[in-house]
């Protein structure tokens, strides 16, 4: 029987990026002695992406006397001591694993930073591949992103699979135009009204896990 493929999205979909970020602008301002009120504008930097480039501009605007690249290296090593995923999710992802499914991460961002997340929660160690949009510049919700994030799974786009994610124009309009099904972790918030729905809706990524085990278990029946 084929092996099923299932992709997910890293940020806010197996890790809660928002409330990692937000510790760690509170760590950093405060290490490096600015004012409370520099704790948005720090945040707002890093939010919807961070890159050694941001580094250099927060260096640059606070006159730190600490190089671009000792910024990059202390907020990789920062964010990978204070991101986790939750145990349930952990579980689930092996749980996938144990039914034939092959399970990967398509996520868009830095190798640095988005490798010692996946390293330090221990998804790494639960997924068959990886693919970071840095490696090849191919950004979700381009469909060579999810081609190179099946690739790393063993797997091809043609032949069908999911993508699991919190974003609905990078996970799951990407997702859809790549030819897989979607699953959209609504994390307490609503659809956007004229985007084209996505195939399920779930409120977090263990109720996904749960849905994809029960499509599998659907599948053998059907194959058998």
């Amino acid at each position: 029987m084929q092996r099923l493929l299932v992709l997910f999205d890293l940020d806010n979909t197996l890790v809660d990026r928002r409330g990692t970020l937000a510790d760690w602008a509170a760590e950093f301002t405060a290490r490096h002695g600015l004012e409370d009120e520099e704790q948005a504008y720090v945040l707002g930097m890093v939010a919807e992406r961070a890159y050694p480039s941001t580094f250099d501009a927060i260096r640059t605007r606070y006159r730190l006397p600490v190089s671009t690249d000792e910024l990059w290296r202390a907020y990789c090593t920062d964010i990978a001591d204070l991101v986790s995923c939750p145990a349930e999710v952990l579980d689930g992802l092996n749980e996938l694993r144990a039914a034939d499914w092959r399970v990967g991460v398509a996520t868009n961002g830095a190798v640095d930073i988005q490798g010692a997340k996946l390293r330090a929660t221990g998804i790494s160690e639960r997924v068959d591949g990886v693919f970071v949009s840095e490696e090849a510049d191919a950004r979700k919700p381009q469909t060579r992103h999810f081609a190179l994030a099946a690739a790393r799974c063993g797997a091809v786009l043609g032949d069908g699979g999911w993508m699991v994610g919190d974003n609905p124009v990078n996970d799951i309009g990407g997702g859809r135009a790549a030819g897989l099904n979607t699953i959209w972790i609504g994390n307490d918030r609503s659809w956007p009204p004229d985007d084209p729905r996505p195939d399920h809706t779930v409120p977090h990524t263990r109720a996904a896990i749960d849905l994809l085990l029960l499509q599998s278990a659907d599948h053998r029946k059907a194959t058998a």
